[in-house]
């Protein structure tokens, strides 16, 4: 069976267009997909259109053993074929064995499933369950190497952190509670993104604040200086996207978002986004500058409300500088892929900075730190008149 993924077309045609543009070919010419009509897919709006079939069943497998793999030469790219027998691992059929055949271009290194005896798959079943008639391997399996990696986590929060780190813990959990099982699912109900967004992010920064440091003035001094901080990015962003004219069809995956659900509003997707990306590293920052200035009020009771102020100004100082950079970092690193892309076709900087993506990328970085920048002078202010009450 020849299952050529829709990934693989998007990703030649993407990558053939952006060529055409800067060398001025065709970018079509000579696409093997293309000249051979026998290897097209359909079109990727048609496919995105339909929805996800119910008659499709995930198993996990584990290769057993390889009969015969064939070699199909043509002009511009090799097909590989193999024969495999697989035995499934999960699931009500765990045990059946089934015969499958891989087939795929070699030389591909996004869709190169070259198949080794042990080797634990992914396979899908086409059709009423336990009809294995239509059946072939979807993706390799690494969801164990992924929790392995969180166990890992878990762990070393544990004996490290000890209450500290399960409370910790704990917040991660509702966060990711909140963001999946409200945030998301009212998204796609089509509610309004950036209101979404901020009345999450205040829940989530109260609850994660106020477990973290307890209930007390610290924490609200926390709080208060975090929400200042993320409205202000969801606010620096709204303005400067509104001034770039950003669509939110910056990314693939909005790209096809669009054709699951046009009622979604992409822009404010955006900028809801740039709200949720920017939470942590303001609630850092938020709660450091707090927590600085209530240990210099513990050490000096009868500090004064300016020198408290000043004290906590200064931490907060030290803070920003590296947490601005981890913020940025963070996209630059995210980013990678596309800046290598842009820099190995020499894209005009013209062109390159008033794409839709990199536009996007700038904005998404500079409003979370304005926002990041903004807490540590409103956290302090308010260290001043709620820890040394304005003195």
């Amino acid at each position: 069976m020849l299952k050529i993924s829709i990934w693989t077309a998007i990703i030649v045609l993407s990558l053939s267009t952006t060529a055409g543009a800067v060398s001025g070919d065709d970018p079509l010419e000579d696409d093997p997909l293309i000249e051979d009509p026998s290897l097209q897919d359909p079109s990727t709006e048609d496919l995105l259109e339909e929805e996800p079939s119910a008659e499709d069943h995930y198993y996990r497998a584990r290769v057993l053993e390889i009969d015969e793999t064939k070699e199909d030469h043509r002009e511009y790219y090799t097909v590989i074929e193999q024969e495999v027998v697989v035995e499934l691992t999960s699931g009500p059929y765990q045990g059946k064995k089934i015969d499958i055949i891989n087939t795929f271009f070699e030389g591909d290194p996004v869709y190169d499933f070259i198949l080794e005896e042990g080797q634990e798959v992914i396979v899908v079943s086409l059709g009423e369950e336990g009809s294995f008639e239509q059946v072939y391997v979807q993706d390799m399996a690494r969801d164990r190497g992924v929790y392995y990696l969180i166990g890992v986590f878990i762990i070393v929060l544990l004996l490290v952190g000890r209450m500290k780190g399960l409370k910790t813990i704990i917040t991660l959990a509702v966060t990711i509670f909140l963001i999946f099982q409200f945030l998301l699912p009212l998204l796609l109900l089509g509610y309004s993104p950036i209101p979404l967004a901020v009345a999450m992010a205040c829940l989530a920064i109260t609850f994660t604040l106020f477990v973290i440091g307890g209930l007390n003035l610290k924490s609200l001094v926390a709080i208060l200086g975090t929400i200042t901080g993320v409205v202000v990015a969801g606010l620096m962003a709204f303005w400067a996207g509104s001034i770039a004219r950003l669509t939110g069809f910056g990314t693939h995956e909005a790209q096809m978002l669009y054709f699951l659900d046009h009622s979604i509003d992409f822009r404010g997707l955006l900028f809801a986004g740039i709200i949720i990306g920017s939470l942590g590293a303001i609630t850092d920052i938020g709660m450091s500058v707090a927590s600085a200035a209530a240990e210099i009020k513990q050490a000096r009771p009868d500090i004064s409300g300016g020198d408290l102020f000043n004290g906590a100004l200064n931490v907060g100082r030290d803070v920003m500088g590296t947490m601005a950079n981890t913020l940025i970092l963070a996209y630059v690193g995210a980013a990678t892929p596309m800046l290598l892309l842009v820099m190995g076709y020499e894209m005009d900087w013209l062109k390159v900075i008033n794409m839709d993506i990199i536009a996007t990328e700038f904005v998404r970085g500079a409003a979370g730190s304005i926002g990041l920048i903004a807490a540590v002078p409103v956290t302090a202010l308010l260290a001043k008149y709620l820890l040394a009450g304005g003195r």
